[in-house]
This record gives structure tokens, sequence and C-alpha cells, in this order.
């Protein structure tokens, strides 16, 4: 059992807190039982399971090589409020870049990584295999995989420049603007590519400009925007009963 908070292992998962050595690595970490358990059954590449005693039972059917570490030292790597005591060191996908000819979510600059964990889970929720990140937060921080709820182990993200992205995207934007028409209403059929906006200052204009769709969400008492998340699942929602 791992006792001391040096220990190199345990120096690495409190490192991978920082997307710079989870690029640096090419892992991530997931946290809680269920999750370490979908990871797993959705063919997520566990490196190793790191726990305590009582963690490590949670998931001992799990075929993977287990560390055990003391209640405190496990506290010192966890994220989370509440610990289950079991985290996943987990090899991020080597997805390369492909032309995209389905519908599709593109994030253009959506800094908080919870948002970009919702989103995720909306997108796998509504049948959107693969997520675009231009310049925003990073999909496997510990927050946005979380937030996620295992959509991240159910869809492909790519991550790049705006530019690099639209080269590969085949099919027609479909911007959330505020000032857009009224989703309800708009008359969008078959392949396309939603674009959700920073949360302080929406879809750049460059990406405004390549749209073949501009949507809206209607909204009563004075109300002039949601949260990128609930815009997200919402448009994604009305696009989907669109098909």
């Amino acid at each position: 059992m791992i006792t001391s908070r040096q220990n190199a292992l345990v120096k690495k998962i409190r490192a991978l807190r920082d997307k710079k050595y989870r690029d640096e690595y090419g892992e991530y970490v997931v946290e809680g039982a269920k999750s370490v358990r979908e990871a797993a059954s959705f063919g997520a590449e566990l490196v190793l399971i790191a726990a305590t005693e009582k963690g490590a039972e949670l998931v001992a059917d799990l075929n993977c090589k287990t560390e055990l570490l003391s209640d405190d030292v496990f506290n010192s790597v966890s994220e989370e409020v509440s610990p289950q005591g079991v985290l996943a060191v987990v090899k991020k996908p080597q997805t390369e870049l492909f032309e995209i000819k389905e519908k599709c979510v593109l994030l253009d600059g959506v800094s908080d990584p919870a948002n970009v964990g919702a989103i995720i889970r909306s997108a796998a929720a509504f049948g959107f295999n693969t997520v675009l990140i231009a310049d925003g937060a990073d999909a496997y921080s510990n927050k946005a995989v979380r937030a996620s709820m295992g959509g991240i182990f159910r869809v492909k993200v790519l991550s790049g420049t705006r530019e690099k992205l639209l080269s590969i995207i085949k099919v027609p934007l479909v911007v959330a603007d505020m000032n857009g028409e009224n989703i309800a209403k708009a008359q969008i059929f078959g392949e396309y590519c939603l674009v959700i906006g920073n949360e302080a200052h929406g879809v750049s204009k460059d990406l405004k400009a390549r749209a073949s769709f501009t949507v809206s969400i209607p909204m009563q008492n004075g109300m002039e925007s949601l949260n990128a998340a609930v815009s997200a699942g919402i448009i994604m929602c009305a696009l989907t009963l669109k098909n």
C-alpha cells in the first residue's frame, strides 16, 4: 500500500489535474466506481486503478492493475468533495481528424469545463457522435469528465483551431445565436453541425458568416439567454425531433 504523498505514482496522478501533463502523458483521470466501470465497458484503455482498500472492493471484478493507497494519500489526489476511494488513470483516445459528414457539435470557445462536459453528455444522448472543440476548455479535465456523466466514453472528441476543424466539417453549420430564427420554426433536416459559442461572447463572427442557419430559443419573462450547456441540450433535442 502506498502511504506517502511523495510517491512517484501519486505525484503523477496529481499532475494529471493539469492539461499540460494530460497532453504530455496522453492520459487523464476518471474518478468514482460508476465512471470507472463505464470507462471499462465502453472500451477505454485503463492504465491502472488507484484505490483505498474499500474503494478497490467496488471494482474488484475489473481486470486492471490496481494500486492501493492509504485514505490520506487518496484524498490528496482526489478532486471529489466526497471521494469513493477509487479512480482510474485512462489513456486518451488517439483520434485523428477525419471528414465529418454526419450531425455533430462544434464548441466555439466554450471555456467552462462543466459546460463542455454537460454538452458532451447531451450530444451522446441525442446521437451527436462527434464533438469538436475549438479553442475551448479541455474535455478531459476532471470537471468536464465528471459533468459528461459517461458521455466522454460514448462520443469522439476532436480539438483544434477553428480553421482546422472547419476544414473537416462537410455538413451545413447551424449556429446558435439569440438573434437567430426560432428553432421551432426552422426548416433544418438531414445532417448538420450545431455550433455553440463562448459563454460571454457567443459564436465568433467568422463562424457566423459561414452559417447556413442561425437559430435561437424562444424565451419569456424578459429572459434573453440561457447557460451554454442548457441551450445546447434544448437545440439538440429540437433538431433531433425534426429528423
